[in-house]
């Protein structure tokens, strides 16, 4: 099964699938809130002000998408190798 452009591991339980779920859902209700935020917020910005929240925007969900997914792929790891008692 593929979620928002990404298949889970073909080794990873149950339990681990459903935490990956519950991540990426989570991630795309923040990423949605904060655009919609965004936009409301940028009404009365001047062109340059509109294009420096816009790139500023992109790199704060790129880190975002980076920082969740080394976090899932981490928290994975963990539980496979023995590390995390579920």
């Amino acid at each position: 099964m593929e979620l928002f452009g990404k298949k889970p591991a073909p080794s990873a339980s149950s339990s681990e699938q459903k935490d990956a779920l519950k991540q990426r859902v989570a991630t795309e209700v923040a990423m949605a809130n904060a655009q919609q935020l965004i936009s409301k917020a940028t009404e009365n910005l001047s062109s340059k002000e509109q294009t420096c929240l816009e790139r500023c925007l992109e790199r704060y969900f790129e880190t975002f998408n980076i920082v969740s997914s080394t976090y899932v792929s981490r928290i994975a790891a963990e539980r496979t190798s023995g590390a995390l008692n579920s």
